[in-house]
């Protein structure tokens, strides 16, 4: 990971979350660019670039977005183009947790995992439709479990009796090559799955489908410029409609109507 900008406080800070993660299966390390050929060559660029939005080099990221890395902006006027936006003081253990959601969207972005998602779907969607209830399915991204027994309760009234839950980002991988949808809902708030990345594919792959996203943050604990952002960001995938968790019949209810 790359940083533009921040104090000294907080560099150390940032220094800390590197030797705490290393305790970790999922480390992370500062980018040192190259300065000249090595036996063991370090990684080419950084994954992850965070900008301090005080610093004057952060005007440049306005200008000309980065290539490849994820940008994670902190401070406020954030680029359209960031990937997450952090507010001072820096909460470092979502920090960690921000990071572990950039490295699973790599993973995805650059086909590391071990899946063939280019093929067509196992069965077609005539095929499905011989299947009692096959034309109506519904994926559910990270849910909690009181949430997935409303979503499932709401979609059986919507016609929808088969429903797919993914708990790994590898689970809705495969799920989303296998399936043909009519909706999906994705749990923005669980950094075990990066369900920025996953529902941003779900989007591309199904278009016919309805894509439903829900935060905490799109709810009245989160003050006005964070719900403003997470709608503007939900707009920028192409999603339905951004919903506050915990979800509830109530929220539900329109949107089901729809299916």
């Amino acid at each position: 990971m790359s940083a533009v900008g921040f104090t000294d406080v907080e560099r150390h800070a940032l220094n800390t979350v590197f030797r705490l993660s290393q305790e970790r299966e999922l480390a992370y390390e500062p980018w040192v660019p190259p300065t000249m050929p090595s036996a063991n060559p370090p990684i080419d660029e950084a994954q992850v670039i965070l900008v301090d939005g005080d610093c004057a080099e952060a005007v440049l990221f306005h200008v000309r977005p980065p290539e490849g890395p994820r940008l994670i902006w902190v401070g406020d006027d954030p680029p359209a183009h960031a990937w997450r936006v952090w507010r001072r003081p820096i909460d470092w253990a979502e920090a960690l947790m921000d990071l572990d959601a950039v490295f699973a969207a790599h993973q995805v972005d650059s086909g590391l995992l071990d899946l063939d998602i280019s093929l067509p779907a196992g069965l077609t969607a005539a095929e499905e439709q011989a299947l009692p209830g096959g034309d109506r399915r519904a994926l559910i991204v990270a849910p909690e479990s009181s949430e997935a027994a409303c979503l499932r309760e709401c979609l059986a009234l919507a016609a929808v009796r088969r429903v797919d839950e993914a708990a790994t980002t590898e689970t809705a991988l495969e799920l989303m090559a296998r399936h043909r949808y009519v909706c999906g809902v994705f749990n923005l708030d669980n950094h075990q799955v990066d369900g920025w990345a996953l529902m941003r594919f779900f989007v591309e792959r199904q278009p016919q489908a309805m894509t439903l996203a829900a935060s905490q943050w799109a709810g009245p604990v989160a003050n006005w410029w964070t719900r403003r952002r997470m709608r503007r960001s939900a707009e920028q995938v192409g999603t339905g409609a951004l919903l506050p968790r915990p979800l509830t019949v109530a929220a539900l209810a329109p949107w089901m109507e729809l299916l």
